[in-house]
């Protein structure tokens, strides 16, 4: 990453048209129905600064905080609804006891829409993700669904969030073969803590086409520092209310290993003189195949300091520090496909350049 970028350094967003900031403003922090997240109040002055900064890329969810997060966000956004890209997402349980309520299927899709464009104070969403992927719904259902969508108008682009590999590549390429909306983004978990998704999601993201759009790059707090080895005693949390170290508890960043990792972030930003949530947000935009990680704001604080992580420059030997720390195992076929031995029976000594 060379120079400086800033919240209006826009970037295409996987294979469309779209432009997007390299940060974008989660906003599962608006609310304190979970016990947790920001007032009103505080949100605005989150809102207001992610956008006076030139940020235009806002992320939500259908049950975020219970619904304020959509809710407060049609307040936000009724004098700029058309310079944002507003991201929701469907797929969460929106009723107990009612099994139609959630899931990936039709029925849920179409009333979580309706229930959003409601509570968004919008007539549109921008990008709709399925939120996470259920095991049970046929993925022509799910693909048909969308498009029907985005030609009623009521939906732009489509995307989608943690779900294997293998069946987001086999969508997209469903979508394309039968002329369906293709998915243009990608939501996972990626930081320093959790890399596995390197091995077959983000590569699979970039080949076909998907941006990829980060959640939780701070570890769930833990690459910040705030939390210790006591922590480790923390009792998890069944649901996203209670309190925040609960939740990161029970989402299992709290670990003896991501904790070793915090100390190598820390030990950098002290270097280079900026903050462990500047340092972290930064490896992770390093990526290429990365488009713009989320920030969790709680406060309008909080959110000045990560967007510090824009202007961050690492030299050679501290982002190798940064690798060696957080390195995981590729595993079969990966490890196996870059062994010299592989790669000279497939290739012999043919000096051939292969995609990165």
């Amino acid at each position: 990453m060379s120079g400086a970028l800033t919240l209006d350094t826009y970037r295409l967003l996987g294979r469309s048209g779209l432009r997007v900031s390299p940060l974008s403003l989660g906003t599962m922090t608006f609310g304190a129905d979970w016990g947790w997240g920001a007032d009103k109040d505080e949100a605005r002055k989150i809102f207001d600064t992610y956008l006076d900064r030139g940020g235009n890329f806002i992320d939500t969810a259908s049950q975020y905080t219970n619904g304020s997060s959509e809710q407060l966000l049609g307040e936000f956004t009724a004098d700029n609804r058309e310079s944002l890209v507003l991201a929701t997402k469907y797929t969460m349980l929106r009723r107990q006891n009612d099994p139609n309520s959630g899931g990936n299927h039709r029925k849920s899709m179409f009333a979580s829409v309706e229930a959003s464009l409601r509570r968004l104070n919008t007539d549109y969403i921008d990008l709709l993700y399925l939120h996470a992927w259920d095991f049970m719904t046929p993925v022509d259902e799910i693909l048909r669904g969308m498009d029907d969508l985005v030609r009623s108008g009521k939906v732009l682009y489509v995307g989608i969030s943690d779900a294997p590999a293998w069946q987001v590549s086999r969508m997209q390429a469903i979508a394309d073969l039968r002329g369906w909306s293709p998915l243009i983004a990608l939501q996972i978990e990626y930081s320093l803590i959790e890399r596995t998704v390197e091995r077959d999601l983000i590569p699979m993201a970039r080949e076909l086409g998907l941006g990829v759009i980060p959640w939780s790059p701070l570890g769930g707090g833990v690459l910040t520092g705030k939390y210790t080895r006591d922590d480790l005693k923390l009792e998890a949390a069944g649901s996203p209310e209670g309190t925040r170290k609960n939740v990161v508890a029970g989402q299992g960043a709290l670990t003896e290993r991501s904790l070793d990792i915090a100390d190598v972030v820390k030990e950098v930003a002290a270097e280079i003189g900026k903050s462990p949530a500047q340092v972290a947000l930064a490896w992770t935009l390093r990526n290429p195949g990365v488009t713009s990680p989320i920030i969790g704001a709680r406060t309008a604080t909080q959110l000045e300091d990560n967007l510090g992580a824009l202007d961050v420059k690492f030299d050679a030997g501290q982002l190798d520090r940064l690798q060696q720390a957080s390195a995981i195992e590729l595993g079969f076929p990966h490890d196996m496909l870059n062994l010299p031995m592989t790669r000279t029976v497939v290739s012999g000594d043919l000096k051939v350049q292969g995609r990165s």
